[in-house]
């Protein structure tokens, strides 16, 4: 593989998701090529044993070595601005592989409460098992994370915003927090990507990515990644990797950096769609609340704005209006039974609109303490909002909302 030619610096980020580790083979071609093999062959034996001895560089393995996902990384990492980045073969794969790489038994988490389910799940159950606590707090509340803060904390985890209510934390106060207590902060940017947010320019030590969203944009492929430090990679979670494999295939890793070309344009366009249906919804007669950052009614409106580069994102909940769980659940229901055009899957990022009932779905797995403890009624329906005109979107939540009794 060719080295890729040097780019000048100070590049704007548009320019860096179409040009960063552009890798060419012997051929010189354009658009960055596949390495679809599981192994590479060495030179000779000596060569052979240094490699695999880490002595020096050279693809060995795709389980952890592999052009395609090492230019998927670079160019991930430019984006977020971190020195380094490892790709994962899913989101819930780089949290996994996250947890590993930093904690022990007897190690303590903090925690958002509103993060997703699949990760309450992850840290409480499955790595409480082993031994590693764990306290879950206000996502919006900073002295609520600096209460929870213990001798042997390790790790502070948030994603902002939220999924489904679009909590937007403030990641600059919790860098401080993190800090203060000899503690990693980890941000998942899942829902903003680095189009919008760079979570490390706002302290934040490691990013988490579920590339199957935004990152690639179209819902073909599962794939996820942490950004971070070069030391972090080299000593935390290369070595985890190397052993456990959480591996990105090359394919899934080519896909996501084909997607990265146009992951400013769609982020833009999706999100002033998104805030155009968010208004109007608010002012539906069957809508209790929205919940969307680009809304002066969101909480965190003036926050979300200054980390999320003014814009606020594709994703928007809203609250029918009901009385009690089983009637909002019944309505929440109608309404999405009642689209044409949007999607019906819990998966978000698409360039497709998808809808989806989150206490169902997303967070169907956790305890209605638990969905409780982070706001998710019955009656609560989720939105991300793709490419389609904002019109025929208005019009395809209508055909419910209208009819509600």
């Amino acid at each position: 593989m060719a080295a890729s030619k040097p780019l000048p610096q100070g590049l704007h980020l548009q320019t860096l998701a179409v040009r960063e580790a552009e890798a060419k083979s012997q051929f010189g071609e354009n658009s960055e090529a596949l390495y679809l093999t599981s192994s590479f062959v060495q030179p000779d034996a000596a060569t052979a044993a240094r490699r695999f001895a880490g002595e020096e560089d050279g693809y060995i393995y795709s389980r952890f070595t592999n052009p395609t996902v090492a230019s998927m990384e670079q160019r991930l990492a430019a984006l977020e601005g971190t020195e380094a980045c490892m790709g994962t073969s899913s989101g819930m794969s780089a949290i996994l592989l996250m947890c590993m790489g930093l904690l022990k038994a007897g190690d303590h988490v903090v925690c958002s409460q509103s993060v997703f389910g699949s990760t309450i799940k992850l840290i409480a159950g499955e790595f409480g098992k082993f031994g590693v606590q764990s306290t879950f707090v206000s996502q919006t509340d900073v002295s609520a994370w600096q209460a929870a803060i213990q001798p042997n904390t390790k790790l502070l985890f948030a994603e902002t915003p939220t999924n489904p209510l679009t909590e937007v934390c403030d990641i600059a106060a919790l860098a401080a927090v993190a800090r203060k207590a000899g503690a990693w902060l980890a941000v998942d940017n899942c829902f903003c990507s680095p189009a919008l947010q760079q979570p490390a320019k706002l302290g934040a030590d490691l990013i988490i990515h579920s590339g199957t969203k935004y990152l690639d944009g179209q819902g073909r492929v599962v794939a996820g990644a942490i950004c971070c430090s070069q030391q972090l990679i080299d000593e935390k979670f290369m070595p985890v990797m190397r052993s456990a494999g959480m591996s990105l295939s090359p394919f899934n890793a080519w896909v996501v950096l084909k997607g990265l070309e146009t992951l400013s344009i769609r982020m833009k366009a999706q999100s002033d769609n998104a805030l155009a249906l968010a208004t109007w919804l608010e002012a539906h007669p069957q809508v209790a609340r929205v919940y969307y950052p680009g809304l002066k009614s969101h909480p965190q409106h003036e926050l979300a704005l200054r980390q999320q580069s003014g814009l606020g994102g594709a994703v928007l909940s809203f609250d029918v209006k009901a009385q009690g769980p089983e009637q909002s659940r019944q309505k929440a229901f109608h309404v999405i039974d009642h689209t044409e055009v949007m999607s019906i899957t819990a998966n978000l990022g698409d360039t497709k609109t998808t809808i989806t009932h989150p206490a169902s779905t997303s967070h169907g797995r956790l305890t209605e303490v638990q969905r409780q403890a982070a706001g998710i009624g019955q009656g609560l329906v989720r939105v991300a909002v793709g490419l389609e005109h904002v019109d025929d979107l208005k019009a395809d939540l209508a055909r419910g909302l209208d009819t509600l009794i």
